[in-house]
C-alpha cells in the first residue's frame, strides 16, 4: 500500500538515493533539507512516516523529533532516525527523543525499506500490504478484495479503508474525529457525520457474510470493531 514518507536529509546525494529507492518501492516521497522546511511540509500534509537525519542545519533532528512528539497532531507519526552516530548512548538519546527506530549510516536501500515496513507494521498496520483475517472475514490490501468464507463482498473504496483500519485496530473505541484523521486524513475537511454514512454502508457490505455486527456503536464515544460480536437473535 502506498504511503507518504517525508525524508529530512541535508545531504543532496543521500536524499536523492533514499527518495529514488522509496519511490521505486511504491511510496510517495516528500523532501526537506532542514527542520524548518520539514515543518512547513508537515503543516500542509501529514506524512505516514518520517525519515529524520540527526545532523541538520539549524535545529537538529533530535530537536525536531521532540517537537513532533510534543504536538498532538504529529505525536503518533512513526519516526526513523538516520545518523552516522553509532554509539549506544547516541541510540538511546534518539529513541528517548521519540524515534521508533534508528539506522546508522552507511546503510543499504534494501535494509531501509525493510526497516520502514517493520516500523509501519508495528505502528501503523493499516498502511501495510499484509492480508488480515478475523474468523471467516479476510481483507487483502494488495487486491482490494474482502471475502467472507470465500464469498466476495462488495466494499467501496472509502469503506475498504475504514474496514482496513478497523481490522488492524480491533476492540478499541474511536471517535468520529479520530476516524476522520486516520481514514480520510487530517488535511481533508469533511463533516464528522460523514463517518456515520460510511459506517452504515460498511455494515451493509458486511451483512451478506454475517459480519455487520462486528461494528459496534458505543453511545457517546464512537465506534468499535470487535472480534467477538454479540450474536443476533
Amino acid at each position: 500500500m502506498s504511503t507518504t514518507i517525508l525524508v529530512v536529509e541535508d545531504e543532496p546525494a543521500i536524499q536523492e538515493l533514499i527518495s529514488v529507492n522509496l519511490s521505486f518501492a511504491g511510496h510517495k516521497v516528500l523532501r526537506a533539507f532542514d527542520a524548518e522546511q520539514a515543518q512547513t511540509l508537515i503543516r500542509a500534509e501529514l506524512p505516514d512516516l518520517i525519515l529524520l537525519d540527526w545532523m541538520l542545519p539549524g535545529a537538529s533532528g533530535i530537536t525536531l523529533a521532540r517537537t513532533l512528539r510534543s504536538d498532538e497532531r504529529t505525536r503518533n507519526v512513526p519516526v526513523i532516525m538516520l545518523t552516522a552516530k553509532g554509539a549506544e548512548h547516541d541510540k538511546v538519546e534518539g529513541l528517548e527523543a521519540g524515534a521508533d527506530d534508528y539506522i546508522t549510516k552507511p546503510f543499504s536501500p534494501k535494509e531501509l525499506v525493510a526497516r520502514i515496513k517493520a516500523v509501519l507494521r508495528r505502528r501503523a498496520p493499516q498502511l501495510t500490504d499484509d492480508i488480515i483475517t478475523m474468523g471467516t472475514l479476510a481483507l487483502d490490501p494488495t487486491t482490494h478484495r474482502v471475502t467472507s468464507d470465500g464469498l466476495a463482498l462488495t466494499v467501496g473504496p472509502t469503506e475498504f479503508r475504514l474496514l482496513h483500519f478497523f481490522m488492524t485496530h480491533t476492540e478499541r473505541v474511536f471517535s468520529r474525529a479520530q476516524l476522520l484523521d486516520q481514514v480520510w486524513g487530517d488535511h481533508v475537511f469533511v463533516e464528522e457525520r460523514t463517518v456515520d454514512v460510511h459506517i452504515r454502508r460498511l455494515r451493509k457490505a458486511l451483512e451478506p457474510g454475517g459480519h455487520d455486527n462486528r461494528i459496534e456503536t458505543v453511545r457517546g464515544a464512537g465506534y468499535r470493531f470487535t472480534a467477538n460480536p454479540v450474536k443476533k437473535d
